[in-house]
């Protein structure tokens, strides 16, 4: 299992590195096509956090973002704690069907290029519907894009605006994440032992990254990335209907 996570994280970090975003994504896809769902999304915990926070930190807009997004980002992280509920309520095949489906629509959204525009007198409606649904499907499945990331893409924010808002997001979403896993019994000591020890691997995989980014087309890059997401979530789906 160590050395599974060793690769997967190299792999999401690379792609971090590369694009500047996807490592949850990646490390979620993977890890739940291998070792399910509660497991993926335990050690995608410390990982996450750890390459976030320098995102959400770094960029001297913080405390505008903060001001403007609030009521996204409070219902966001409030929203996790009954999608961890129900994640340990129900039957896992149920939250990996939709995990599944999450990375399809995040692939095929990507992939299509389609992008919003949500006109200023809605932004703040529309940031707590979409702060609700993607505290929901957090804590349901460990993904945070969607409609999270939709959401800040249709803002029509600066691109350093938008990394270091998906950096905030990422990062509070999946610290309250851990803590409602913990509450639910869902994390054990051995799991966080090794998401820690994931760190390494994935800053490896994010310098690996950005070198690479220098040599690669990120166009090129990031059709082949959605495209190998989309056949991953598809795999996700017909297994977990497969029991």
């Amino acid at each position: 299992m160590l050395a599974l996570v060793g690769v997967t994280f190299l792999a999401a970090g690379t792609v971090k590195g590369v694009i500047g975003m996807g490592m949850p994504t990646v490390s979620l896809a993977l890890l739940t096509a291998t070792l399910g769902l509660h497991s993926a999304m335990a050690l995608l915990l410390v990982p996450t956090v750890i390459t976030n926070v320098w995102q959400a930190l770094v960029g001297g807009r913080l405390v505008m973002i903060a001001r403007r997004l609030w009521p996204f980002l409070v219902t966001s992280v409030l929203a996790v704690w009954p999608g961890v509920v129900v994640l340990a309520g129900v039957d896992v095949r149920w939250p990996s069907r939709l995990l599944g489906g999450l990375i399809i629509g995040y692939a095929l959204m990507n992939l299509g290029m389609a992008r919003l525009v949500l006109p200023v007198r809605h932004e703040r409606r529309a940031g707590v519907i979409s702060g609700v649904a993607n505290g929901l499907l957090t804590g349901m499945t460990g993904s945070s894009v969607f409609p999270g990331v939709a959401y800040l893409q249709a803002l029509g924010l600066p691109r350093d605006q938008l990394i270091q808002a998906m950096g905030i997001l990422f990062t509070l979403c999946t610290l309250t994440l851990g803590l409602a896993m913990g509450e639910q019994d869902l994390l054990t000591g051995d799991l966080m032992l090794t998401s820690s020890l994931a760190v390494i691997p994935a800053i490896l995989g994010m310098q690996l990254g950005q070198r690479l980014r220098r040599r690669l087309s990120e166009a090129s890059f990031r059709r082949f990335f959605f495209s190998g997401l989309l056949v991953m979530g598809g795999y996700i789906v017909l297994r977990s209907l497969g029991g």
